[in-house]
């Protein structure tokens, strides 16, 4: 999922992020390995934390009542220098999983 807005206040966050059921709660985990082409390295942590927080916000929205039991694993990210930032990836957190829950209700009619 690629949150970008341009503007004087630019927004930029693009991950990935693969979903499955878990047995209960939410659970948001990084495969080891991953990388990310960023600077400073430091922030990415705060990044990914708030991707997690923007999932969570979704699948707990008042729409389904608790929060839906999912491993989410995020496979990739990408973020610049200009634009990136916790917020942008809050977004791109809350969009992406939109899309999971758009997906597993499958076509409407």
């Amino acid at each position: 999922m690629r949150h970008e807005r341009q503007n004087c206040a630019p927004q930029f966050a693009e991950i990935e992020v693969d979903f499955e059921p878990a047995a209960e709660g939410f659970v948001f985990e990084l495969p080891r390995g991953l990388t990310v082409d960023y600077e400073p390295a430091e922030d990415l942590p705060r990044f990914f934390a708030a991707a997690a927080l923007g999932i969570e916000e979704r699948l707990g929205s008042p729409e389904h009542g608790v929060v839906i039991a999912t491993r989410a694993v995020l496979r990739r990210a990408r973020a610049q220098a200009l634009g990136s930032h916790e917020l942008a990836f809050r977004i791109a957190g809350h969009l992406a999983a939109g899309k999971a829950l758009e997906r597993a209700r499958g076509p409407r009619h």
